[in-house]
């Protein structure tokens, strides 16, 4: 069965170490396509900052970056095409051939966030191995089963779900509100402390795994 591991990784350790100490306050997505060229797995940038012009210069003078295309800039993010160096490119050849998918790359405040997925455990295990044979550091964060409930992907717990589906269905979100949260709470048979709690928790865990980098979050909250 596949499994999904979670890392944190310094930039030093994978790229664009000169970018984030040259422009500190850009954050870093990478918008992955399915493809199988060693070019295209990771060839997009969406980076936001206050100095966009700083993380152009920064990225062209970055040597984990053999070129780089500035594809669109708005307001304070930008979107680029990059060409990256052999090293870098070594790295994502390897998670290419131990047949893993890079599922999410992020980075900020100068590490990285990467979401990988394998085809076993075992081969997980061979790609830690060729990472610390390379002197490389990086923290594994999380490891679990590549099936899982879509809840999991946005660290929503089920009971987190439950409310949010639920004040969805019954028309909390509409403007005006077609009902309040003491008919929430009657439906799902618990206080409306504990509706207003698991709202906020679930809606911080979808803005936090779906609008902006951080941090991979431990195991969701109990509630």
């Amino acid at each position: 069965m596949s499994v999904v591991a979670e890392f944190t990784i310094p930039a030093d350790a994978f790229a664009l170490e000169h970018t984030f100490e040259t422009a500190p306050d850009a954050t870093v997505e990478i918008e992955r396509l399915a493809t199988h060229s060693r070019e295209w797995v990771m060839p997009f940038l969406w980076v936001t900052s206050d100095d966009l012009e700083v993380v152009e210069r920064a990225l062209e003078a970055d040597p984990d970056v053999e070129e780089v295309r500035t594809l669109n800039v708005t307001d304070d993010i930008g979107y680029f095409n990059v060409r990256w160096s052999e090293e870098v490119q070594q790295l994502i050849d390897e998670v290419v051939d131990q047949h893993g998918i890079v599922q999410e790359a992020e980075a900020k405040d100068g590490r990285w966030y990467l979401k990988l997925k394998f085809v076993s455990e075992s081969v997980l295990e061979e790609f830690q191995a060729y990472f610390r044979r390379q002197n490389r550091t990086f923290e594994l964060q999380r490891l679990y089963r590549g099936i899982e409930p879509k809840e999991r992907r946005y660290d929503l717990t089920p009971e987190q779900r439950e409310v949010l589906t639920t004040a969805q269905e019954m028309g909390y979100f509409e403007v005006p509100r077609e009902t309040q949260i003491e008919e929430l709470a009657a439906e799902l048979d618990i206080s409306t402390n504990s509706v207003s709690q698991r709202l906020r928790r679930a809606t911080d865990n979808l803005v936090r795994n779906t609008l902006t980098v951080s941090t991979p979050s431990g195991l969701p909250d109990a509630n």
